[in-house]
């Protein structure tokens, strides 16, 4: 007797041994769509992940910055009365900036803290959005438009206890200046009823600019600033320049002296994060002026020659 073939049997008893029917008009859901911006990080913030996270911050990340990056980091005495959960909004330079940050935060933020990544980049594939997840605890951001289910999330985090650190120009910079804030992180802060810190990373530039894959090592500073707090009826648009002018103040503290900086600060005379309006030689001129090495906080003021 002849035995039925596969196909045939298959093709007579239908799901679930093979594939179910469509109905007419709906769209089947594809693998690339639980990536991106839709890509579930929850088991990140599980108590295995935040383990391992903790282990890999200590004892990986935070030597190598040291190696790397040679970090000297300023204004923990601002951050001294603040208490619960914030928001550190920074510049952005390179990829080294979101470990340095990281382990740069003093306790108790170091170890409840989410990062606010680059949904299209972080998130574009299984490995990266996994690897993102677990060693940045970082959730995907829509960099285009802040969508609704991404500020759901961070504020779902945020009003739990998590502080989040994001990078309000939504990208790295492509010329060594800054580019203009986008609202996310002054949006977050209105909803949610948290402060703001401000913070200013000084040097990664140069270690990695973007565009390029090879290390070389030199200085940095991170300089936090002080916490800053929506005014009454003030929208997440000027609430965001006002915070691109603080770190835009803290820039000019890492320039030159923090008693003119205030000062400048104080007047709205500020030198902008983003460069002078001019053309390519002279925008890569001026920062070739404003850059320096930060000299370690031990080393003695050089002083001018009588």
């Amino acid at each position: 007797m002849k035995r039925p073939s596969a196909g045939s049997v298959t093709g007579r008893v239908g799901f679930p041994y093979r594939a179910p029917t469509v109905p007419a008009g709906v769209k089947v859901p594809t693998e690339s769509e639980a990536l991106g911006a839709h890509y579930d990080t929850r088991w990140a913030r599980s108590f295995g992940a935040r383990w391992a996270r903790t282990v890999l911050l200590e004892g990986a990340v935070r030597p190598l910055v040291r190696l790397v990056a040679d970090p000297d980091r300023r204004g923990y005495d601002r951050l001294a009365a603040l208490d619960g959960p914030v928001i550190f909004a920074a510049n952005h330079h390179s990829h080294v900036d979101a470990g340095l940050l990281l382990s740069s935060l003093p306790e108790p933020w170091r170890y409840k803290v989410f990062t606010g990544a680059a949904a299209d980049y972080f998130f574009s594939n299984r490995v990266t959005a996994t690897l993102s997840a677990l060693a940045l605890g970082a959730i995907p951001i829509e960099r285009s438009e802040v969508t609704r289910r991404s500020a759901d999330e961070a504020a779902a985090l945020i009003d739990d206890g998590w502080s989040m650190v994001i990078f309000p120009e939504g990208g790295r910079s492509p010329d060594g200046w800054g580019q203009r804030f986008r609202g996310g992180a002054a949006y977050l802060s209105i909803r949610c009823g948290v402060p703001v810190v401000p913070v200013h990373i000084e040097g990664t530039g140069q270690i990695l600019p973007k565009g390029t894959k090879k290390l070389r090592p030199g200085r940095t500073r991170v300089t936090f600033g002080r916490p800053l707090r929506p005014a009454d009826g003030e929208s997440s648009r000027r609430f965001a320049a006002r915070l691109e002018q603080e770190v835009a103040a803290l820039a000019d503290e890492v320039a030159g002296d923090w008693y003119t900086a205030r000062r400048r600060a104080h007047a709205g005379t500020s030198p902008p994060l983003t460069g002078p309006d001019a053309g390519a030689w002279r925008r890569t001129w001026a920062l070739s002026q404003r850059r320096g090495r930060p000299r370690p906080a031990a080393s003695p003021p050089r002083w001018p020659k009588l």
